[in-house]
């Protein structure tokens, strides 16, 4: 059985809250749910995990022994090497999430230091780019189960 972690980045706790034009309505409790109920369907056990500190998300990529990662860093996509460098180390498939489209926000978020060193990335989708990323990692997963 496949074991998923979902790491929700800085301020994702306060979704549904915070500039809910850019983020959504939906809440991060919403949003696991989803997750939940998409990884109940495919199969797969799913642990979540939000932090707004830089060295306790590094500490939990460098201790999980998962399947896989998604991983919406949220701010830290653009600023943190220390979770770039965790997520490195890590011989698994990864998938960073980001609800809304970094790319057509402000120029500082449009460089992703994480985007190099994980499997793929989604963006601009809103709560469904969760979902979707976690449908690739599974696919992933599978693949390199049955290929």
């Amino acid at each position: 059985m496949s074991k998923i972690l979902v790491i929700h980045g800085p301020n994702l706790d306060l979704l549904g809250k915070r500039e809910p034009n850019i983020y959504g309505e939906y809440t991060i409790d919403a949003i696991n749910e989803l997750l939940k109920e998409a990884a109940d369907s495919a199969g797969a056990e799913i642990e979540f995990y939000q932090s707004n500190h830089e060295g306790d998300i590094v500490d939990k990529i460098g201790s999980a022994s998962h399947s896989g990662i998604l991983i919406n860093p949220a701010a830290y996509t653009h600023t943190s090497v220390a979770i770039r460098d965790a997520l490195s180390a890590k011989k698994i498939p990864l998938v960073e999430v980001h609800l809304s489209n970094i790319y057509g926000r402000e120029e500082f978020r449009h460089k992703s230091l994480i985007a190099p060193v994980v499997t793929g990335q989604i963006s601009g989708f809103g709560k469904d780019s969760y979902v979707l990323g976690l449908k690739a990692l599974l696919d992933m997963i599978d693949g390199q189960k049955n290929g």
